[in-house]
């Protein structure tokens, strides 16, 4: 039976961190003791080859889902939001660098008047190479999703339940979803959180995973910008890539008319119509792309907007 009193969900991935679960679900179950609110945790196993398992198995309280292979971060996020029971959704990672500790401070911000607080990890104790990429990766994101947010990447964050009504999380996109849920209007904040270096155990962030996220990040822009209007973006690109196509052609045809110029070997005819082509079928693509935006919208039963409150007096 499901405690309507629930106030706090931890959901916790966890891959290959035998030697961190224990200590770690005790430092979440004294900080969750000492706020004095319900609460529940949840540890997700991504297919675990390690010991990771078997040393959750005597622990108390937990709510344990086993994956049957490694699926990833988000995966995980995902199954471990759509099971948490609490009013507040608190995430964070697996391997002790995150401190349980800090959820009070996510807590605190929320009270503010915010549906997300992430936690931004201003003194990390990472590798350089790590750290760079990070950089690098945050600067993109501020320039294409403009979140406002210093370290998407930070997993500790609090969120309200509602937050995540009809959402689901793909790919790399748990780094991502202040910004996700900013695009159905909830507000975002932020607050320093303490970092800690890792003890036990191996990073699993490597190359392959910056290359995900960065793939992700452009999709996560292109929704922020174009998801209810993607007839903007293909067909005004086509419509720019056909009116160059047009402008080399009569280029050409003046050269041959005015000035006797033979076209036989020169290039610029047939790049003139390649541009007219491929503008044509971005054109199409833009037109195709907003009925199935519509078809999208209408099968979900949702708009792209949401309304936060009706008041009548």
């Amino acid at each position: 039976m499901v405690d309507k009193n629930l106030k706090l969900s931890i959901v916790v991935p966890v891959f290959n961190e035998e030697g961190n679960v224990r200590e770690l679900h005790r430092a979440i179950f004294s900080a969750c003791q000492k706020l004095g609110n319900n609460f529940e945790i949840i540890f997700i196993d991504d297919g675990s080859t390690d010991k990771t398992a078997e040393n959750c198995k005597n622990l108390t309280p937990l709510k344990f889902i086993q994956f049957r292979q490694n699926f990833g971060q988000t995966a995980a996020f995902d199954v471990g939001i759509k099971e948490a029971k609490g009013d507040i959704i608190i995430t964070m990672d697996g391997d002790l660098q995150n401190d349980p500790e800090d959820i009070k401070l996510l807590l605190e911000e929320m009270e503010k008047g915010y549906d997300v607080v992430s936690g931004w990890r201003w003194q990390r104790k990472d590798s350089f190479m790590k750290k760079f990429f990070s950089r690098v990766a945050n600067l993109l994101r501020k320039i294409l999703i403009k979140d406002n947010i210093h370290d998407s990447g930070c997993s500790l964050k609090a969120y309200k339940k509602e937050c995540f009504d009809g959402v689901d999380l793909f790919g790399e996109m748990h780094r991502f979803i202040p910004a996700i849920l900013e695009l159905s209007g909830f507000k975002a904040g932020e607050v320093k959180v303490s970092h800690h270096p890792r003890i036990h155990g191996k990073t699993k962030y490597n190359w392959k995973r910056a290359l995900k996220g960065l793939v992700d990040m452009f999709s996560v822009w292109f929704w922020r910008k174009y998801a209810s209007r993607p007839l903007h973006l293909f067909g005004g690109t086509g419509i720019i890539f056909s009116l160059i196509g047009f402008a080399i052609l009569i280029w050409m045809a003046l050269e041959k008319l005015f000035y006797n110029q033979s076209l036989s070997e020169k290039i610029w005819p047939l790049v003139g119509l390649f541009m007219i082509m491929v503008g044509i079928q971005l054109f199409v693509s833009g037109l195709l792309a907003d009925i199935l935006i519509r078809n999208y919208y209408k099968n979900r039963g949702t708009m792209n907007y949401t309304i936060k409150e009706i008041t009548s007096r």
